[in-house]
């Protein structure tokens, strides 16, 4: 790559005629580089650069993803263009690939670490390494009509397809089913747990919801680390976040099992609640004033007393009292703002379209990768929610001036009171909920927006009769 300041260099043509005005004109360019010494130190220059620039140029196709080309200007016209490449654009959701070279001078510094290889969403497909054997399934407790449905699927899941089925104790324990005499081979065969008590995360192959999304929302909590995939069948009253209907659910399970299913990969937040930095604040200053050794301060750090997966969203919120909660937000360990009302709601893409819409955020597609902060209620006109990059850590502590504590959930569950001296870390988790699409990613996300959410449903305008401007009629 040479550089654009230096003087270019005449090409031979391809006539034999003219090999000699070429040969001429070359050396022409090269007695001009003698003569001039500010010429010869650019070429000088330039040759020097263009080692370095082939170089980064190969470390950049070598990271460069398959699928993944570099976006350059075609030399000839746009019309000769389209007319000689009349291929269409493929199928992405990942926006294209960034160029790394900015004007003739300026690029990116090459950087392996900060590369991420991430997969394009409109190509993300189950497989099975192995043909699954576990399947965990999760019905919606409380709930009488959903007794028969949860009959039905263990009996194909265990008769026909022979696999272990996993339910929670208090559904097999369940006064319906320990009635039903017919079902009574296929309970004796159901494995059993307890939430907190048996760890079930190592042996489960694929897990399958009945009800609406707070069983998903279930299914994430039971899996602090890897989950498997989710199949999530609409038995409950909302129904975002499960696309299969169970009319045929025989049929759609057949076909996971077979594999080369669409997923969405729904981020989780990772939270962590460090109490007591308000005491190690203290043990610090008596530490710089000499009251205390060197290092004592460090060792007695906060606690972390509770450290979970969060698949909707984190919700700070002043409890039962009456005054306004007042917290502060920090990005990165630097002070951002500090929110006064009824509270802050850091949520997921996938929780955008829970508390946070009735709050006024806007609706965040899953796979985009990002955190989402929104105020509830704030005293302030001009406080809107905001949306961060996925990879920073967010953390919210009391505000000194706060007249009262206040109070956390995560995704509804595990409230607790925060006070002073306490703070909330929130990051973008690794471990990803993969929920299986009965379509795809993206036609069943608006397919829960129109059908769950009714969004932007209105009575259609009527056109109008006769076609010509009003406003251009004349008496």
């Amino acid at each position: 790559m040479e550089d654009s300041a230096s003087e270019p260099v005449t090409q031979p043509s391809a006539a034999s005629g003219q090999l000699s005005e070429s040969a001429g004109s070359s050396s022409t360019h090269r007695d001009g580089l003698a003569k001039c010494p500010r010429r010869r130190r650019k070429a000088a220059r330039s040759q020097r650069r263009g080692g370095s620039d082939e170089q980064l140029l190969g470390e950049i196709e070598r990271r460069r993803l398959p699928g993944q080309h570099e976006h350059s200007e075609p030399s000839g016209s746009a019309s000769d263009t389209a007319e000689s490449s009349p291929k269409r654009r493929a199928h992405f959701l990942h926006g294209p690939y960034p160029a790394t070279h900015f004007g003739p001078k300026a690029c990116i510094l090459p950087n392996p670490t900060s590369v991420m290889h991430i997969q394009d969403p409109a190509s993300q497909r189950l497989t099975w390494n192995k043909p699954p054997v576990n399947v965990l399934v999760i019905r919606k407790i409380r709930d009488e009509s959903l007794v028969e449905p949860f009959k039905e699927l263990c009996r194909f899941l265990v008769e026909e397809k022979q696999m272990m089925v996993y339910v929670e104790r208090r559904v097999a324990d369940d006064a319906t089913l320990s009635k039903d005499e017919a079902f009574g081979s296929i309970r004796n065969q159901l494995c059993t747990f307890r939430e907190g008590y048996d760890d079930i995360s190592d042996c489960i192959d694929l897990i399958i919801c009945l009800g609406g999304d707070g069983t998903l929302l279930y299914a994430s909590s039971l899996f602090q680390g890897s989950v498997p995939p989710v199949m999530a069948f609409h038995l409950g009253s909302l129904g975002f976040l499960t696309p299969f209907k169970f009319e045929s659910y025989k049929t759609e399970v057949a076909k996971v099992f077979e594999g080369n299913a669409a997923i969405t990969l729904r981020s989780r937040l990772k939270v962590k609640v460090v109490k007591d930095m308000l005491q190690r604040t203290g043990r610090e200053q008596q530490e710089h004033n000499g009251l205390l050794p060197h290092g004592h301060a460090n060792n007695e750090a906060g606690k972390v007393t509770l450290q979970l997966q969060v698949l909707n969203e984190v919700v700070v919120d002043r409890g039962p009292s009456s005054y306004l909660s007042n917290v502060d937000l920090y990005l990165d360990g630097r002070l951002i703002t500090s929110v006064q009302g009824d509270g802050v709601i850091v949520s997921t893409p996938t929780g955008s379209t829970a508390y946070a819409a009735a709050a006024g955020a806007s609706m965040i597609h899953p796979n985009v990768p990002a955190i989402m902060v929104t105020p509830i209620c704030p005293h302030s006109l001009s406080f809107r929610p905001i949306v961060v990059p996925a990879g920073v850590e967010l953390m919210i502590t009391l505000s000194p001036d706060a007249r009262n504590n206040a109070w956390v959930s995560f995704d509804g569950r595990k409230r607790q009171e925060i006070q002073h001296g306490d703070c909330i870390k929130i990051t973008t988790s690794c471990y990803p909920v993969p929920s299986i699409c009965c379509h795809d990613l993206v036609y069943d996300w608006f397919e829960s927006l129109a059908q769950c959410l009714h969004w932007n449903v209105r009575k259609r305008q009527a056109r109008l009769e006769d076609v010509s401007d009003s406003s251009d009629t004349e008496n």
